[in-house]
């Protein structure tokens, strides 16, 4: 599990993995998209965003990470124990201060700006419904130079706004032009933002769109 960093916006933290029957520590994992541990951090207010990889030390994963700011910290660990299956697990952490009421997230499917890119979203069979595939396509412009991140044409975090929710998948379709599908079946009707990663000529790229997601039909 990943320590509570109290009252200090800069900790070292641990995450020891144990199997669920006996509760004996994990020690071996396969390598997922070119990492053993991949670890994303998102803040209460849907502000800060994290995708970074803490590494395999004295049998636990270790991550420094520097919390920019007071308040509540949702953590998804992803990772694959050597004869298990693909793990996703959730913790929650809370660093000390006075935080700002969060606002309500409103939709924005608004074209976003990267470091080398305009990236477009589109939802091609029409508004989102809580409990039904939802396929996503993005257009990225100029769409030249599209290179794999981490062994994917994409990476994708949705969270819902009351962070309960986090949902770490790759593209549906991708073949390294300029549009790229993905297909995710939101739980709930909430609205989530919606993070994507896409690499072109060396640099990654991060942009968020905020999606609400209506409840399904009796």
């Amino acid at each position: 599990m990943f320590q509570n960093p109290a009252t200090k916006l800069t900790s070292s933290s641990t995450s020891d993995v144990h199997d669920p029957w006996k509760n004996n520590p994990v020690k071996k994992f396969n390598i997922v998209h070119e990492k053993l541990f991949h670890a994303f951090i998102v803040s209460e207010d849907l502000q800060v965003f994290v995708h970074d990889h803490p590494t395999w030390t004295n049998d636990a994963f270790q991550y420094d990470v520097t919390f920019p700011k007071p308040g509540m910290y949702r953590v998804l660990g992803d990772f694959y124990p050597e004869g298990a299956t693909p793990q996703l697990i959730t913790r929650t952490i809370f660093v000390a201060g006075n935080s700002p009421p969060v606002p309500p997230l409103k939709e924005d499917y608004t074209a976003k700006t990267g470091q080398n890119m305009k990236v477009e979203l589109s939802l091609t069979s029409g508004p989102a419904v809580a409990g039904r595939n939802a396929p996503m396509r993005f257009k990225i412009t100029p769409g030249d130079g599209m290179e794999k991140y981490l062994g994917a044409w994409g990476h994708m975090l949705a969270a819902s706004d009351d962070l309960i929710d986090m949902m770490h998948t790759h593209p549906f379709i991708a073949d390294g032009s300029a549009e790229i599908q993905f297909d995710l079946t939101f739980p709930r009707a909430r609205t989530y933002r919606v993070w994507v990663q896409f690499q072109r000529n060396g640099v990654v790229n991060t942009v968020h769109f905020d999606i609400p997601v209506k409840p399904s039909l009796p």
